[in-house]
């Protein structure tokens, strides 16, 4: 498959990969981020053993075959999307571009009979116009493999022709990976959930301990985190663009998804509102999640906000920022009030607060981390601020 061939590296760890890897082929995968969360999901690649994890810009590459890129869009919390990248070539010109597609190994990797949608970018090529581009390999497409063109098409090939060199990637994900297919209910401004999943991880969240959301809205984090204690798959409900490629095996992707070892947490997690209305949204969610017997959720007010009984946990909200939900005015006795509960019900946890007001934080009182980068959120660029177990 053009620049990217090999023998995959399967995990070790688990035979299972390593039997569905056998005789597989290797290539790039790119795990999508969002921006200035690739670290994060650079260690969560890790965690999950994935081969050669990499940080790029936008995201975490690493190394495998097909059977690498259904697990990463089945078993990865963080990742936007999964990209495979298919091959590459140098080209020129226009004439040479077409030429080249028309000789790649399409019937490899797509089908004739499902609808393809071609998405092309140009940077510092000396092609530079990227409709005349996608054109040359649309009909290519057509011409070589008789496929049919739609703007609807689940399958998306991504070229990308950057200093004179073309790179084919296929979105396997199709729906971005935050849909993990059970959650139904929002609220308003509602955290998706790869992000929660990498700002619990941020935090020092690994599934074992206690998970507290004080203003939970329709339970994102406490769900996100009471399913990764459970050893649920996030993708286990959804269905994914790589099912219609040509290589596409329904029998190991079963197997793969037969793999999980699910099992009822130690511990319990908590997620409260002031609105009783989303709180009975979180708790159909978290039933569909499969996790309603793990999370307590509670109609509750932040004056109200006490510690629970057992080992020392995350405390982790996203809460009105002021900017689009709330008057930022009266939301500083909300972050006082809040900080002043943890600091004295909550000796030895450890916080997070993701907000994109930086006096709203500091109204807080609490002992922040240094801070790393923003992270755009609805049109806002938003921060995680974390502390140290607190005193």
């Amino acid at each position: 498959m053009g620049d990217f061939s090999g023998k995959a590296v399967a995990d070790r760890r688990n035979p299972l990969y390593a039997d569905l890897m056998e005789n597989t082929e290797s290539f790039e995968i790119f795990l999508v981020a969002a921006p200035g969360l690739e670290a994060a999901l650079k260690a969560e690649a890790e965690s999950l053993g994935f081969a050669q994890p990499t940080l790029t810009t936008g995201g975490v590459t690493i190394e495998g075959g097909w059977p690498e890129v259904w697990r990463a869009n089945l078993q990865v919390r963080g990742a936007v999307r999964v990209l495979a990248r298919i091959g590459s070539f140098r080209v020129m010109h226009l004439a040479q571009l077409d030429k080249r597609a028309r000789k790649f190994p399409w019937a490899d990797t797509l089908r004739a009979d499902v609808p393809l949608r071609v998405d092309v970018t140009c940077r510092k090529s000396k092609i530079y116009h990227s409709r005349a581009a996608a054109q040359r390999i649309e009909k290519a497409l057509i011409e070589e493999l008789g496929v049919t063109l739609s703007a609807e098409a689940e399958v998306v090939l991504k070229a990308r022709i950057e200093d004179d060199l073309c790179t084919f990637s296929l979105d396997t994900s199709g729906e971005s990976l935050h849909k993990r297919g059970h959650k139904e209910a929002v609220g308003k401004a509602p955290m998706r959930e790869n992000m929660a999943a990498l700002f619990l991880r941020e935090c020092g969240y690994n599934g074992s301990q206690t998970v507290v959301d004080p203003m939970c809205g329709s339970g994102t984090f406490v769900i996100e985190a009471a399913e990764w204690a459970a050893g649920l798959y996030p993708g286990r409900t959804r269905s994914f663009a790589f099912e219609k490629l040509a290589s596409f095996d329904p029998v190991a992707w079963e197997r793969l998804k037969a793999s999980a070892e699910p099992k009822l947490p130690a511990q319990k997690f908590y997620g409260y509102d002031r609105n009783q209305g989303v709180i009975g949204m979180a708790g159909k969610n978290a039933e569909r999640a499969g996790v309603a017997d793990s999370i307590l959720f509670n109609t509750q007010p932040i004056s109200d906000l006490k510690r629970p009984e057992g080992r020392a946990g995350l405390v982790i909200v996203n809460p009105p920022y002021g900017a689009r939900i709330g008057n930022r005015k009266l939301l500083f006795a909300l972050y006082g009030t809040f900080g002043q509960r943890l600091l004295a019900e909550f000796s030895g946890w450890r916080v997070g607060i993701v907000t994109s007001d930086g006096g709203l934080a500091k109204s807080t009182g609490l002992p922040f981390l240094p801070l790393g980068p923003g992270i755009p959120h609805g049109g806002l660029k938003v921060n995680l601020y974390k502390t140290a177990p607190l005193p």
